[in-house]
């Protein structure tokens, strides 16, 4: 298991975010749910936008595992087609 936190942002809160304080470089290289308003970023270090209120997660910060349960979820990943 990794060591990385997880947090959904606002999308309209991209501009806000220091990407050199995360794993995600830009707004295009985020996991995005299928709305395309929310976006899924990770860190290993909190970073200042976080700890300082600029930008404020959707919901509560992740673990590795409940990130990949987020993203199995139907907002987050189209069904796969049955056979």
């Amino acid at each position: 298991m990794n060591n990385r936190s997880y947090i959904v942002i606002s999308l309209n809160d991209t501009d806000s975010v220091l990407w050199s304080q995360i794993n995600q470089s830009s707004a295009q290289s985020m996991r995005r749910n299928l709305a395309n308003t929310q976006g899924l970023l990770s860190y290993s270090v909190t970073p200042s936008f976080i700890s300082d209120g600029s930008v404020v997660p959707v919901g509560d910060i992740m673990n590795q595992t409940e990130a990949l349960e987020l993203l199995a979820t139907s907002a987050w990943s189209e069904p796969m087609p049955e056979e």
